[in-house]
């Protein structure tokens, strides 16, 4: 199917969770883009996704099994592990005044 197809997301949310030993998902509305869903694994790796629409997120999650939080809990933020590469790539950003 096309990239970006309800089939291409669940695959992918699929997939993320396998390798990550379960996942959990949280979905945020991003305007005309979409919905951008947030996935934390068992393991603190985290990734994201766009959807053409949070139906559609919540649908491709339930397809793929993993459970949708309804917002961002403190026990969720605190199993995030970011990279090394977004660590560098923030150190590099400079704040407008």
């Amino acid at each position: 199917m096309a990239e970006g197809s309800d089939t291409t997301l669940t695959a992918g949310i699929k997939s993320f969770a396998t390798g990550h030993g379960g996942a959990k998902a949280v979905i945020e509305y991003v305007g005309k883009r979409g919905a951008r869903i947030v996935l934390v694994g068992q393991d603190g790796e985290w990734t994201d996704q766009f959807a053409p629409g949070t139906d559609v997120a919540r649908k491709a999650c339930e397809k793929a099994g993993v459970e949708v939080e309804n917002e961002w809990e403190r026990e969720l933020l605190e199993q995030m592990r970011p990279s090394n590469d977004l660590w560098r790539s923030m150190s590099r950003r400079s704040m407008a005044r």
